[in-house]
């Protein structure tokens, strides 16, 4: 059994991180957010409080410079990339399809399916296949004001993942499953929200739960 805690949309908020690591879990997800048009020194500050491994993906409104920061820091930063962990395979995918808001990580759906299509190529089949992707898919856990906002390239390559890890619409909290698939959006951790996904020892034997501090 692993235990993952995911977190998403810090916004540049981290005076709450050491109650998250409270849980002890193995690992940490970030589902980008994890700054608010912040800086190298905004990520330095909130990797500090993590001891365990760390996957992350960039989110809409993480600029170049904290992407940078996090090609060199202790994360692995699995934008557009996959990485296999024996009975774990990861990819990743970060920023967002465009906003009204013209945040500085915005991608078209055509460069997000161009990185999802060589990572998903490249990754290996495990026991766990996982998408942390900060954009969720279209018409999953997407909505906001009555409209549907995610990703149509996220919802392409759903079907190739046990569990899709999203986050970015702060009002779409919530765990969904489609087609077999799990997918989780944590809820803004700006605002205490987390989930701790458990990992059993059988394929698709993966537990979430969704926690508020």
């Amino acid at each position: 059994m692993l235990e993952a805690l995911l977190l998403a949309d810090l916004h540049g908020e981290y005076g709450k991180m050491d109650s998250f690591m409270d849980v002890n879990p193995d690992v940490v997800f970030i589902a980008g957010d994890i700054t608010n048009m912040g800086t190298a020194k905004d990520l330095e500050t909130c990797i500090a409080r993590i001891e365990v491994p760390i996957f992350a993906v960039p989110g809409n409104c993480d600029p170049e410079e904290v992407i940078s920061a996090l090609d060199r820091s202790k994360c692995v930063n699995l934008h557009g990339s996959h990485i296999n962990l024996g009975e774990f395979s990861l990819v990743g995918i970060g920023g967002s399809n465009p906003t009204p808001f013209e945040t500085p990580n915005e991608l078209t759906d055509k460069q997000m399916d161009d990185l999802l299509k060589k990572a998903t190529e490249k990754m290996e089949r495990a026991k766990h296949n996982i998408l942390i992707s900060h954009a969720p898919p279209q018409g999953i856990l997407d909505e906001v004001n009555g409209n549907k906002v995610g990703s149509y390239s996220v919802a392409k390559y759903i079907n190739q993942f046990d569990l899709v890890c999203c986050a970015h619409i702060h009002e779409n909290r919530g765990i969904t499953e489609v087609n077999g698939t799990k997918i989780v959006n944590p809820g803004p951790a700006v605002l205490g929200n987390y989930a701790v996904i458990s990992f059993g020892d059988d394929a698709r034997d993966i537990q979430i739960e969704l926690l508020t501090l």
